[in-house]
């Protein structure tokens, strides 16, 4: 459906502010275990000693969650449909959440990360797929910006009221907040590409494999999922273990990781705004993320020499360091305008969520140089790894954008 009349300008306008409050949730349910780690973990009887092996343990079943629904909610929404996932995949954790209040021990956390994490793998591939394939070529960067700088916005609600309320009770919000969100999902529209496929006999449709049988095709697959490997890092293990990290650099206040992913997010959503502004001025998705990266290693070493930090300094660099990975939008759009439409959904939804499961192979690499070095050295090590390979991933793939999205992956 092109925007060319009163009508149809409504009804995109209208699918975007849908797919950034999805976004909105999504996010606020992705991020809500690292703000109420330490408060859920002291209530349900965690020693201090655990809270930080135990917390990687139920992140990584979020994050083994994030995997496998990727895939699921992939080949559905090329299969079935976009707006199928929208419903299945909101419904799915805003009941995993509202469970998520009621757990009294680690594994039963675990296992409803497990599942919260399935359900959170669909949102945004669903929503970024839907929105570059239904607006003009020459616009969708902006619509997708709104969709990340609205939606990354959930991260400031969750660590908001993870700090004012109960656990219990912000998990209880994120399920409340999915299912009333189900309720404008009733005037959404199908993408118009998909109509045109969703009909053809001799088209392979959702097929995952594909991304595996040819050679060209897999590495440019690899390379969309590793140019966002530098981001997931920064919010999963420099923000998020910040408390330990504060004590390696002799904090003079105990960091406060919750505070830290808010700041964090918030520079996000303005990275996002401004990374997609610069790529429709720069006309050039590459050379703007190759700006943000850059952007990232200076705010990551800033961090990680800042010896004596404050709590007033930290927040300034979680902003800043927010900022510079804030790219994930167009990370994503990327992705959507590297494949045809037959897989488009199954790539869209897959690659942000295998960044987002990188973060098990990351903390397994980031443990190992911990245990040889230190916490700060072994963060200085690890950043400088998955930059060097997002940078090498961005340089290898086309530049995608005004790129016609209306064809087939044979």
């Amino acid at each position: 459906m092109k925007a060319d009349n009163p009508s149809n300008k409504r009804n995109v306008i209208f699918l975007v502010i849908v797919a950034a409050l999805g976004y909105f949730v999504d996010i606020y349910d992705l991020v809500l275990f690292s703000v109420v780690r330490l408060k859920s973990f002291t209530d349900i009887g965690i020693s201090p000693e655990k809270m930080r092996t135990d917390g990687e343990y139920v992140i990584n079943m979020q994050m083994f969650g994030l995997l496998l629904g990727g895939v699921l909610w992939g080949i559905i929404g090329d299969k079935f449909g976009r707006i199928k996932v929208l419903f299945g995949s909101i419904l799915m954790y805003s009941l995993a959440n509202i469970a998520n209040g009621f757990v009294t021990d680690v594994h039963s956390y675990a296992l409803i990360r497990f599942i919260a994490g399935i359900g959170l793998a669909g949102e945004l591939g669903a929503g970024i797929t839907l929105v570059t394939e239904t607006m003009d070529k020459e616009k969708r960067g902006y619509g997708t910006m709104v969709v990340a700088g609205i939606g990354l916005l959930g991260a400031a609600a969750a660590a908001t009221i993870g700090k004012h309320y109960t656990w219990q009770t912000s998990y209880f919000v994120g399920g409340g907040m999915g299912l009333l969100l189900l309720l404008l999902r009733v005037g959404t529209f199908e993408s118009g590409m998909f109509k045109n496929v969703v009909d053809a006999e001799k088209v392979s449709k959702g097929n995952f494999f594909m991304l595996f049988s040819d050679r060209k095709r897999f590495l440019k697959y690899l390379a969309c999922i590793c140019l966002g490997l530098p981001l997931w890092f920064i919010v999963g293990i420099l923000v998020t273990q910040s408390p330990e990290i504060g004590k390696a650099l002799g904090a003079k206040d105990v960091l406060n990781a919750g505070s830290g992913i808010m700041y964090t997010y918030f520079g996000i959503a303005i990275g996002d705004v401004v990374c997609g502004f610069l790529a429709q001025v720069l006309r050039s998705r590459r050379k703007t993320v190759l700006i943000f990266q850059s952007l990232s290693v200076i705010t990551v070493i800033v961090y990680l020499t800042s010896q004596g930090l404050t709590e007033g300094r930290f927040i300034w660099i979680c902003l800043f360091m927010g900022f510079a990975v804030g790219y994930w939008a167009t990370f994503v759009t990327i992705a959507a305008e590297q494949f045809g439409t037959n897989i488009r959904s199954t790539v869209t939804t897959t690659a942000p969520n295998f960044v987002r499961g990188a973060l098990i192979p990351i903390t397994v690499v980031f443990e190992f140089f911990v245990h040889r070095f230190d916490i700060v050295s072994a963060a200085f090590i690890v950043m400088a790894i998955v930059t060097i390979i997002a940078i090498i991933s961005v340089l290898s793939l086309k530049e995608s954008f005004n790129k016609d999205l209306d064809y087939l992956e044979k």
